[in-house]
């Protein structure tokens, strides 16, 4: 049998490791082969974490004192890993005026 606390270590370093390759994702975006792979990982890994936390529940394990919170936060880490897979590269999506922007504007002026 799988040892619930091994479980719990194992979702943590999961998060986390996705948790900060997701923070630097702008870094890895300056070469489009690496934002890719990096998203790749990051998917992998966030489908792996839900996973491990949709299992630890059944193993009487806990996250952080709570044998409720792991699934909620299963299902979430499957909606980051969608949103990892999304390239926005180059696309407005905020539709509004930015720093840069303005000073283009000012220079084309």
């Amino acid at each position: 049998m799988v040892d619930a606390a091994l479980v719990e270590v194992l979702a943590e370093v999961l998060c986390a490791t996705s948790a900060v390759l997701f923070t630097f994702i702008a870094t890895f975006s300056r070469s489009p082969q690496a934002e890719s792979i990096v998203q790749n990982i990051i998917f992998v890994l966030l489908i792996a974490a839900a996973f491990v936390l949709w299992w630890l529940p059944t193993l009487g394990g806990e996250l952080w004192g709570s044998n409720y919170l792991p699934r909620p936060l299963a299902l979430f880490c499957v909606i980051l890993a969608v949103s990892a897979r999304m390239n926005i590269k180059g696309k407005n999506v905020s539709f509004g005026a930015n720093p840069h922007s303005i000073g283009r504007m000012r220079e084309e002026e």
